[in-house]
């Protein structure tokens, strides 16, 4: 039975680009997303269209995978983001950032823990700078990457004795479509964003670590900041 990684977000963006990290390093990725627009490649991905929000059906999937393959990593990738005044917002997009970005994050890992400890195995969670200080404008969304922080660093402490190696990844602004909810978007320049290519970069850091070493956080920056208004 060989090993495997489930990754959520994983139709495009940075979760599209970890799974094929992934599957270059061996793993057999089942990668869970709305809908997947071009064919998966190789063998070792297997997409799995699936609403996250749609919590039984969810469950069904996970168990599903365990049954079928020997999961070692879990990646919380999947997440949403509203900008703007918080009182602009709306109960319905505060519940979608809520459950997308925190809550399914932590009912994944509940679900996969005991095979993630048989396995001495990963949980990576993909933050985001807003959760490491204010965010003007972004009150909510870095409220539950806040939150997910906070799950990792208490997942850690409590997880470390069996082998469990809980990671917190920190993107700032990277080229990808979180934005098309904000009137704002990465800047012109190259040296302006990151790359969702980076942040796999950092994953397979991650995970090249030996036994006994573990890299519980890592923030990734362009080496500039600024955006471009939309």
């Amino acid at each position: 039975m060989s090993k495997s990684a489930i990754v959520t977000g994983a139709s495009a963006g940075i979760g599209s680009e970890i799974s094929k990290a992934l599957c270059g390093l061996g793993f057999e990725v089942f990668g869970i997303g709305r809908e997947f627009k071009e064919p998966a490649e190789g063998q070792m991905f297997h997409p799995i269209v699936c609403d996250l929000l749609d919590t039984q059906r969810l469950l069904q999937n996970i168990k599903d995978i365990a049954a079928r393959g020997d999961v070692s990593v879990l990646v919380n990738n999947a997440g949403v983001a509203y900008y703007g005044l918080h009182e602009e917002l709306n109960p319905k997009k505060i519940q979608q950032m809520v459950r997308t970005n925190l809550e399914v994050p932590m009912i994944l890992t509940q679900q996969l823990l005991r095979h993630l400890k048989a396995n001495r195995g990963f949980v990576i969670n993909i933050s985001s700078v807003t959760a490491q200080s204010s965010s003007p404008h972004g009150c909510a969304y870095g409220a539950t990457k806040a939150g997910l922080a906070g799950f990792s660093r208490s997942l850690f402490d409590e997880a470390r004795k069996y082998g469990v190696k809980v990671v917190t990844i920190y993107p700032d602004m990277t080229k990808t479509d979180l934005y098309r909810n904000a009137d704002f978007t990465v800047g012109e320049e190259e040296a302006s964003y990151l790359l969702p290519k980076e942040i796999a970069d950092a994953v397979s850091f991650i995970l090249k670590q030996r036994e006994g070493a573990v890299v519980s956080e890592i923030t990734v920056k362009p080496q500039i900041h600024r955006i471009k208004r939309k």
